[in-house]
């Protein structure tokens, strides 16, 4: 009987261990998005008002990384719909900027494969690919800067992943610009 109420006791310590362990790691976890962020991509349910939210956040990043104080107000406007800029070490910040690249170009190849002739898809593709434009400059300033390896592998990803969806914009069609598409209406009604 001492013997089985020992390993159930053993069995017991062993559980408690495991758990505090798994709730450790879980602690650990660290999403790329904010809380605000989450939920304005979750409300943002046309593909080009998602991506603009994407582009958001990677900015959102950026200033987090370059601190700088020039951008306060802006920051300050921002938070009342955005929240707080994120927080986290710079190999965190970098990360997320490569994750939220990576779920943008997803979100991108999910419409692609289900609705790539939508009107609102070259636009969508188009949005993502100016901010990775204006994303390039500032990888390179964050790769002069980068530390480690660590840092310097989640800036050479996210470098990658920019020039992806510059190449791939190239292949969607050009949006035609408003004025045509009503002058077009009107040639085609004569």
């Amino acid at each position: 009987m001492i013997i089985r109420n020992k390993k159930i006791f053993s069995l017991l310590i062993l559980l408690l261990v495991a758990s505090c362990s798994l709730s450790s790691v879980n602690a650990q976890r660290r999403d790329h998005l904010t809380e605000e962020e989450v939920e304005l991509v979750r409300d943002a349910q046309q593909i080009d008002l998602r991506m603009k939210v994407f582009v958001k956040a990677i900015d959102r990043r950026f200033l987090a990384l370059n601190n700088d104080p020039s951008q306060a107000k802006q920051i300050e406007k921002d938070s009342g719909v955005w929240g707080e800029l994120p927080t986290g070490t710079r190999l965190q910040l970098l990360i997320d900027v490569q994750k939220l690249l990576d779920e943008a170009i997803s979100k991108i190849d999910d419409v692609a494969a289900h609705d790539m002739k939508s009107e609102i898809f070259p636009k969508a593709v188009r949005i993502l690919a100016d901010g990775a434009n204006r994303f390039l400059p500032q990888l390179k300033t964050q790769m002069e800067r980068a530390a480690d390896e660590k840092e310097r592998g989640a800036i050479h990803n996210a470098v990658e992943f920019c020039n992806q969806i510059i190449e791939a914009s190239g292949k969607v069609p050009k949006e035609e610009p408003k004025a045509d598409k009503k002058k077009k209406s009107k040639d085609d009604s004569n």
